[in-house]
This record gives structure tokens, sequence and C-alpha cells, in this order.
């Protein structure tokens, strides 16, 4: 048989290092999914939507480290992978989403054909780190190579690559056999490395901030606490340093208790964060000077609060030149990790006293996830936004995953993403409100037996919009209020286990009941029969940048 271009695709694609791709079957990309079956060499897990499909792609991508892969139609399916892969872009995830064309002929020309959307490249250029498309047979291992590795260099982003149909169906021209990349690094600048080691030898309280951009530095970060920095995290940068070590904040970035702590440090090194608004009062937080800035994208320089320095380079290589040069012991103060266990504990306390009944949720997810090295995934809710982003540990930076843009609805989905990459049970707390954005997802968590615990905060309601509305609107309660569905009998429909918790001291056993099961299942806390947290979280200030979250 002759082989065609869809099957030169799927044979490079396992090549180049892919194990796992993520989609809806179309008859646009039919070509690359009977080869896909055929060959047998990368695992296809049919979405029942393409916005779950990016989203899945995004949080495998996250969990394993590997190129996550999305396969979609064209035009309006594109387009229904948009939302998620503008979360995509804004975590930085490797993401190469595949996506087709309708025949060359018709291609760009507005001439109203089957499936033609005229602006298509333009959609995707807006959601993407780079967009590709593959015009005939000649240039296909090529330009694949070439959307691979732009997706895994740093900046990493999501890559979008058009290919037509037509295209797919042609014998394919034979070359040489793809190879998993190897990201091309810039060189870290050493007198800039030289110039703050002097600083850091002058310092008596540093502190790092790490982020997103530090997760594959966290021995050189480590090494730096021991020798006697002090370390906070942004949400996407947890687990960098170990969250359970008494020189870190971990997530507890702005509280009282952290402005305590910057004001009494003379120096930060801020590692691979954009120093988003969510975490810094939309930069109006002050942060210790002098203030050095270390990102591989060199844009980042100074962009949301003027630096002292900037390094462009690599987090761990250039962690780890400073750490060459400088001594095993340095002549910090060793009050500041007692300062900050405390003002640690006190914001963990603060918390705690806000939650009320859900403490016992937030307590055992916490002994469970942070044991178990378990992927910690979050949708948009209120009870991740009081204790799951910060309060529940992640026993590895690569294991926390959410929805770092803000988008209701995108957990279901990313929970499918990190149990297919992850080798461990994969806990996803979500909200009613996005559970039924993404309820169709819950199917395909069925279809792949995969093992998730998805525990489900009903409140019946956008919570936290009902809290605004109370603070902010005089209680007037307008949209806010859900009709939800008997999440029981949907389980019961698609054949998923599924337990309501109506007394918040039956969570524990239920919650365990569900982690040496093999497949997906749903743990309900009935917050309607079991009340409201002890204090109303209204989201962020009137005025301030915030949605549902």
């Amino acid at each position: 048989m002759t082989q065609t271009v869809g099957h030169q695709i799927a044979q490079a694609l396992a090549d180049a290092g892919v194990t796992t791709m993520f989609g809806v079957i179309s008859i646009h990309n039919m070509p690359i999914l009977d080869a896909v079956a055929e060959q047998g060499r990368i695992r296809f897990i049919p979405a029942r939507g393409e916005a779950g499909a990016m989203n899945m792609a995004d949080a495998f991508s996250r969990v394993s480290g590997q190129l996550g892969v999305a396969l979609t139609s064209t035009g309006t399916a594109a387009g229904n992978a948009a939302g998620a892969q503008a979360e995509a872009l804004t975590a930085g995830s490797r993401v190469l989403h595949l996506t087709t064309q309708i025949d060359r002929p018709w291609m760009d020309r507005d001439r109203a054909a089957i499936h033609d959307v005229p602006k298509q490249p333009e959609m995707l250029r807006g959601i993407s780190k780079a967009v590709f498309r593959i015009w005939d047979e000649m240039g296909v291992l090529g330009t694949l190579a070439a959307a691979i590795r732009a997706a895994m260099t740093p900046p990493t982003g999501p890559v979008s690559l058009e290919i037509p149909v037509d295209v797919q169906r042609l014998p394919a021209v034979p070359g040489l056999p793809l190879s998993p990349p190897q990201p091309a690094l810039p060189q870290v600048d050493k007198a800039g490395l030289d110039a703050l080691a002097e600083r850091v030898r002058a310092a008596k309280r540093p502190m790092l901030w790490l982020g997103g951009g530090a997760r594959g530095a966290g021995a050189e970060a480590l090494a730096l606490v021991e020798r006697g920095f002090g370390a906070v995290s942004s949400t996407q940068g947890r687990g960098v340093v170990p969250e359970s070590h008494k020189g870190t904040l971990g997530a507890f970035n702005m509280t009282p208790e952290a402005e305590a702590i910057y004001r009494g440090c003379d120096l930060m090194i801020v590692v691979g964060s954009r120093l988003r608004g969510n975490e810094t009062r939309n930069n109006k937080m002050p942060l210790p000077r002098p203030l050095y800035q270390i990102d591989v994208e060199p844009t980042q320089g100074g962009r949301n609060y003027p630096v002292d320095g900037f390094i462009c380079g690599d987090a761990g290589e250039a962690l780890g030149g400073l750490l060459e040069r400088l001594p095993e012991t340095l002549g910090t103060d060793p009050q500041l990790h007692y300062d900050i266990a405390v003002a640690r504990a006190t914001s963990e306390g603060a918390l705690r006293a806000r939650l009320g009944p859900y403490q016992v949720v937030a307590d055992h997810l916490l002994g469970v996830v942070s044991q178990g090295r378990h992927p910690w995934v979050r949708d948009v809710t209120i009870s991740n936004s009081t204790f799951g982003n910060r309060y529940v540990q992640v026993a590895a930076p690569n294991l926390g995953v959410h929805a770092l843009g803000g988008g209701i609805g995108q957990g279901i989905a990313m929970a499918i993403g990190a149990a297919a990459g992850a080798k461990a049970r994969t806990i996803a707390l979500v909200g009613d409100g996005g559970a039924q954005l993404g309820i169709a997802e819950l199917i395909t968590a069925v279809d792949a037996d995969l093992p998730i615990t998805f525990v489900l905060m009903n409140d019946a309601a956008y919570g936290v919009i009902e809290n605004i509305q109370d603070a902010q609107y005089d209680g007037r309660r307008h949209y806010s209020k859900l009709k939800t569905p008997d999440f029981g009998l949907l389980c019961q429909a698609i054949d998923m286990p599924h337990t309501r918790v109506t007394r918040i001291e039956d969570f524990p056993p239920a919650l365990d009941a569900t982690l040496a099961s093999a497949g997906p299942a749903v743990v309900e806390v009935d917050m309607v029969a079991i009340g409201p947290f002890a204090e109303s979280f209204a989201g962020p200030p009137a005025g301030a940048a915030g949605g549902k979250t």
C-alpha cells in the first residue's frame, strides 16, 4: 500500500516522541487518524469536543513534560478549541495543535466552499506562539519538525499547524525520520551573574520568587534556599521548592504576613515569573529592592516591575551559574527561615478559619495530594480560590494544574490530560458551574478508563458571583443561580461511580474509597446541605481584574 502524507505524519509524530494525542475525528483529519490507529504507536483519546481536547493536551504536557498534541478539524472545529488554546498560551504549554484546511484549490479564496473559514489563519495567530502550514507533500517532515521545535523551545507555547485534507491523501515523499527535538537555549550572561553574585554575598535576607518558568530549576532553587535564601512562589511555580520546606511561603504570596516578610528583605530574585497582577495587587504590592529578574524570554525584563538587573536565560542554568559563584555558606540572617515559617503558619491558620466546615475537605485533600504524588487539577471555583490554589500542597511542580487564565469549565478536561500523562491517580477539584461547561468530557474519562477522582463542590450557583453581588450590588443576585443536574443520575447514565456527601465528616472516607479504584469516580460535596464557608469569598476588589475566580 502506498504510504500517504497522513501515514507519514502519524509515523513522524511517534518518531518525535509523541505518545498520546487528543482530538475529535472528522472527515478532514481521517487520513491521519486512520494511520495512527493502524500503526498503533500513539494512544488517541477521543474527546467529546475540541475545547476539551485542547485542555487535555495542555494538561498532559504540563504533567508529563512531553509534547501535548490536539487534533481538530477545519474551521468551526478549530474555533471550538480557541478558548482552551488561549489557556495553553497563557501557561506557555508545549502543545501542538494539528488542524486541517479545505482542499488547496479553494483555500484562502473566500469562495464559500463547505467547511471553509476564510480567516482561520488569523484566528490561529491570535492564540498561538507560531502558526505553520504544510502546503504540499514535499514539505511535510520539515514543517512538522519546525512546528514541534517551536512549541518545545523556550519560551514555550502552543503552535498551530494547518494540513489541507487533499495534502493528507497525497503519496508521501520519503525523508529522514524525525527525532525528539533539542530546544536551543540562550547563553546566560556571565557578567550579569557575576554582578548578581556580588549582590547576593552582601544580602542578609534574600528571597526567591519562583514562577512557572522555574519548574525545571528545582534542584538549584532548593540549593539556594538551603544556603539561606527564602522563597515564595506564584501559583504556577508551586512545588519548585518543596512546599513543606520551612524556608518557603509557598503560594501564600500576597497575605499581610508575606508582605511583612518582603519589607524585611534586602534582595529578591524573580525567576521565571511574570509577577501577574492577581498575585501582586496589580503590580502595586511593594517587593524587596534590589529586584533582579531571570527569564528565558528577553521581553519579560522589567515588564511589570522595574528591575535592578535582568538575566536572560534558562532558569536552571542561570541559578546553577549563580550557585557556582557563591560560597557554600552565605552570611544570611539565620532568623529568616524561622520568620517565613511563622508567616506561612499564620497565613494558613487565617485561611483555615475562613473555611468553616470545609476545613475538613481542605485538610484531607492536603494529606492525600501531598503524600501520594497525585496530580492536583483545579477548575475555577470558589473552593480553589480559597484553599485549592495555596493550602493543598503539590508533591512536585509538574503535578499542579489549574486554569491559569481564569477561564471556568476547563477542569474536567484538564484532569483527563493530567491522568493520561501521570503515573498516579489524579485528584480534580471542580464546581457545579464549571462542571456543566465540561460535562461531556466525563464520558471521555469513562471511555478512556482513566484514574481520576473528581471532587465536585456543588452549591447550585456561581457562588463567588453571588458573594460579589451581595458585597457590591446590594444583594441583587441576577443570573448567578444555576439549575444543576442530578449528578448521581448523570454518573449512573455513563457508568461512573458517584458518592454524594451531605455531612462534612463523611468526606474523608468517601474520597479514600476512590483512591484504590482503577477508573474515574465523582465525590459530590453537597454544599447546600452542609452550609456556607465561615467567611464569604467575594473575589477581587471592585474595579480590579477578575472573573468567576
